[in-house]
């Protein structure tokens, strides 16, 4: 009985010997809340860098949408003024008169 109870306190002191020690069992944990952190900051990272990239979009696109407003713009100037009339010269402006003086008698 008394070997067995030796070797029941032998094999307890081993299998307390062999775990891990309470400084490696805080090491542990700060290495996990250090991985935890890194994870973090590389998220928010990753969100900054996502809506810096929608933001250059979005700028992108106004300075698009405001090209083609200036290009229709520029395109409607120069198309009214070919449907512009020209300006009549006196001669013309006779015969208008005339027109319309002789207009019913026939």
């Amino acid at each position: 009985m008394k070997k067995l109870l030796t070797l029941a306190v032998v094999a307890s002191a081993l299998l307390y010997a062999c775990g891990p020690s309470e400084e490696e069992i805080k090491a542990r944990e700060q290495a996990v809340k250090d991985s935890i952190a890194k994870v973090e900051a590389d998220a928010a990272a990753a969100e900054a860098a996502r809506q810096d990239s929608i933001a250059k979009a979005k700028e992108a696109a106004d300075a698009e949408a405001k090209r083609v407003a200036d290009s229709t713009r520029v395109a409607d100037s120069l198309a009214a003024a070919k449907n512009k009339p020209k300006p009549k010269s006196k001669e013309q402006k006779q015969k208008e008169e005339v027109k319309k003086v002789i207009k019913g008698r026939g």
